[in-house]
């Protein structure tokens, strides 16, 4: 069986500037990938199955379908695949983990069947898996735009200590973006604007980012209270630089000052919120 790692997606800032008239909210955000995810599996077989492990994979056995068998379907419909996921991620947490899983399955599955890489196809089925499945393709630094669809190409940041957090409460995107309340074809604001070169130095990119906000945060923690003592508990740790919560929520990340910071705190917090799920990892290029 071919395996392959598939890392979270974490929005380092994330704009909704509009919604369309078919009801679709139109995002501008900067998405990064750490060293923690999921793996998926998959091997040639006479039928579509899925086996689910790992810690949090009891959340997933009760779903009718999963975004792994729909993209093995939008690819190739008639393909039999034996897929396998070893789910280390929260689940429906705002870090992408679903999409993060689909796209490496539709990498397999391109693998599995001879398929070239850059056969169109792909895209068009991570298009029709998902919004967020596109930018897990080529897990890569890199502005997403539209709905998903509009992809920069990749880009060089630098390495970013860092600590995610999740308090284990559910934070449903469709209250989240309920909550934020926009009208059909109501537009707030134009996207943004980012000089690469700006952004390859850390101390420059972190206040870059205290410029750009995650627009669904306020909705998500008045929905959710806790998220603000996540960020309220990154922020008092030793050698944190900057925190805020990823995507929709729940799960919230800490910038830090070097990679022994962010072990230090995720020890700390660990110790002081044994409930929550707590990761040190290192957003990278």
């Amino acid at each position: 069986m071919l395996g392959r790692f598939a890392p979270a997606k974490v929005n380092l800032f994330l704009h909704v500037t509009d919604k369309r008239a078919d009801g679709y909210h139109v995002l501008d955000s900067l998405a990064v990938f750490p060293a923690v995810g999921d793996v998926v599996g998959a091997r040639a077989a006479e039928d579509l199955s899925l086996k689910i492990s790992g810690r949090f994979g009891a959340v997933l056995q009760a779903e009718p379908d999963n975004l792994l068998l729909r993209a093995a379907r939008a690819l190739r419909p008639e393909a039999g695949v034996a897929l396998s996921l070893e789910k280390n991620l929260p689940v429906a947490s705002g870090i992408g983990g679903g999409s993060a899983d689909a796209a490496a399955a539709l990498r397999l599955l391109m693998r599995v069947n001879g398929i070239a890489r850059d056969n169109p196809n792909l895209m068009a089925a991570a298009r029709a898996t998902g919004a967020d499945v596109p930018v897990c393709l080529d897990p890569r630094p890199r502005v997403m735009r539209g709905v998903g669809d509009i992809l920069s190409a990749p880009l060089d940041l630098p390495a970013l200590p860092a600590v995610l957090v999740n308090p284990r409460v559910p934070v449903p995107t469709r209250d989240v973006f309920g909550k934020l309340g926009l009208a059909l074809g109501e537009r707030r604001g134009a996207a943004s604007e980012i000089d690469p070169g700006r952004l390859k130095d850390r101390d420059a990119l972190v206040r870059y980012l205290e410029s750009q906000p995650n627009d669904l945060e306020p909705p998500a923690r008045a929905l959710q209270p806790v998220i603000s003592d996540v960020l309220a508990a990154l922020a008092a740790c030793d050698g944190s630089l900057f925190a805020r919560m990823s995507g929709s929520g729940a799960t919230c990340f800490g910038l830090f000052a070097s990679e022994a910071a962010a072990a230090t705190a995720a020890q700390r917090l660990s110790a002081t919120y044994p409930a929550w799920w707590i990761a040190p990892t290192v957003f990278a290029s």
